[in-house]
């Protein structure tokens, strides 16, 4: 379901598998409700992922951290990365995704051409064989289903996404997309966390892990500029 990777007095970070909600709904308890019930304290979410979304999860252990957290988001200190995996050719291997995001159907969104508050999305992709490139993106904005959404906009929808791929989403074992890397700097100190332990038949192919080795210091790659 989950496991810590790390902890201090402030905050913690987790491994939060795929299917897991985010919020609690229907009397099932969201993966907030789960790590406060287990570690026996409140914890202050200062992100999300959405339920189909494996990978890092940072929660402050107190409000006050919690606020200095959730500034670094504001201001962009927070650095992520994520590796997704699609099996449609998209049209660019690598570069900038960028507009505006408005509701759409089904509960999906879309991206749109205009740029009034645009989400913003760099991204590399390389095959790993039978049709299907692994991708590794870094969104600079935070907003619903962004990478979902940028990836659907160049005509690849996620592997298993059951929004943006719906009518192929019954093939594969899971939604993949995975939140891979964290980094940010807290009361002067330096902090980094990669998450390379994930589920998924796509991600344990022996092509997948080789090329994983491109992406093992995302943030040494040499992104578009944005």
């Amino acid at each position: 379901m989950y496991s810590i990777l790390f902890q201090n007095n402030d905050f913690l970070v987790i491994n939060k598998a795929a299917g897991i909600g985010f919020h609690d709904e229907d009397g099932v308890d969201g993966i907030c409700s789960i790590v406060r019930k287990d570690i026996g304290r409140l914890v202050f979410p200062v992100h999300r992922l959405d339920k189909v979304t494996s990978g890092l999860l940072l929660l402050a252990k107190s409000s006050e951290a919690a606020a200095k957290l959730a500034k670094l988001f504001e201001l962009h200190e927070i650095q992520k990365y994520y590796l997704g995996i699609i099996d449609s050719k998209p049209k660019k291997k690598q570069g900038l995704v960028k507009g505006d995001m408005e509701r759409s159907r089904r509960s999906m969104w879309r991206l749109t051409k205009t740029l009034t508050n645009p989400a913003v999305t760099q991204f590399f992709t390389q095959s790993i064989g039978d049709g299907k490139r692994l991708v590794v993106l870094k969104p600079h904005t935070g907003k619903t289903h962004q990478l979902r959404v940028a990836l659907n906009s160049l005509g690849s929808p996620i592997c298993g996404d059951p929004l943006y791929q719906s009518a192929d989403a019954w093939k594969y074992d899971r939604a993949y997309l995975h939140a891979y890397c964290l980094q940010f700097t807290l009361n002067g100190e330096d902090f980094s966390f990669v998450a390379d332990e994930f589920s998924g038949e796509l991600f344990a192919t022996p092509a997948c892990k080789e090329a994983l080795v491109a992406y093992a210091q995302p943030e040494t790659l040499a992104w578009p500029k944005v």
